[in-house]
């Protein structure tokens, strides 16, 4: 049966057999599948987390926080397998009930206190430390108009563009035209806000950005899918300008490297808790990489 053939019945049942490369972790439940605790650090912040574009983000905050001179927001980054269905142990549900990473505890702070969602860790930090969030009222509400954008926008992205482009069993047209199509109208949206400012909410580089940039910024630099000559990337001038100069910051770069267990090694470095000499082991990499 072809898929214009497709009638959904009355009732829907849950096929295992469909899902496409994600086939394996994807479920129509909550809650854990199996016993397992999560790992604890020494330092006050424990992050769970994956370097997908959500986790990036919040590696990328810390380390921007780090970069500022916040040592109190150390941090101890654990690696969670999605592909192998860490998120679905009984300590990560107890974190997140969602099973999805990035996954934060805070341990500095009595009772310890679970943040998830990358948009609300986002602003849990931004809040806790005074930083990368405007103080005046309208400066601060342009920054979360963005941030929370974002968190709108992106599922058509990934979970919309993503999926059907580059993940799906199979290739329909008509999924990946309407994508597509949002994609493209999501990038225009960015390009013609930052056509007169240097960042997102105005001058100044705040949680609004180090939100978008993961998803964003990286498919404008040709990181998302393989395509960034399907989209035209390169058109978006304005876009193109601002993803290249966060690329370029030294947290952004560390950031992107934490809990990364795919690509070249030399751009991996996921074993954040194993040392005290991560900004040093960071730096080499970069060297390398650069």
């Amino acid at each position: 049966m072809s898929d214009s053939d497709y009638t959904p019945p009355k009732v829907w049942q849950w096929n295992r057999a469909s899902g496409g490369k994600f086939a394996n972790i994807n479920r129509p439940v909550a809650g854990a599948t199996h016993d397992k605790e999560l790992p604890v650090g020494s330092h006050p912040h424990q992050l769970y987390s994956l370097a997908t574009p959500n986790g990036v983000k919040v590696s990328v905050m810390f380390e921007e926080l780090l970069e500022r001179g916040f040592s109190d927001a150390e941090y101890d980054a654990w690696l969670i397998r999605i592909g192998e269905g860490d998120q679905f142990g009984s300590g990560f549900v107890g974190v997140n009930p969602n099973s999805k990473i990035p996954a934060l505890v805070d341990r500095s702070v009595e009772p310890t206190q679970r943040v998830f969602e990358s948009g609300a860790i986002l602003l849990y930090l931004a809040e806790k430390f005074g930083a990368f969030l405007p103080e005046a009222r309208a400066a601060r509400t342009e920054c979360l108009n963005w941030l929370f954008w974002q968190m709108g926008a992106a599922p058509y992205l990934g979970g919309g563009f993503g999926h059907f482009y580059a993940y799906a069993p199979t290739r329909i047209e008509y999924c990946i035209d309407r994508f597509a199509m949002e994609a493209k109208r999501q990038l225009d949206v960015l390009d013609r806000e930052l056509a007169d400012k240097t960042f997102i909410a105005g001058e100044d580089y705040t949680i609004a950005d180090i939100g978008i940039w993961p998803w964003y910024g990286q498919l404008a630099l040709g990181r998302l899918y393989e395509a960034g000559e399907f989209l035209q990337v390169e058109s978006y001038e304005n876009l193109q300008r601002w993803a290249r100069a966060i690329d370029a910051r030294p947290a952004v770069q560390r950031g992107v490297m934490v809990n990364k267990p795919f690509g070249p090694p030399e751009t991996q470095l996921h074993e954040r808790h194993a040392a005290d000499d991560f900004a040093t082991r960071t730096q080499d990499k970069l060297a390398s990489v650069n």
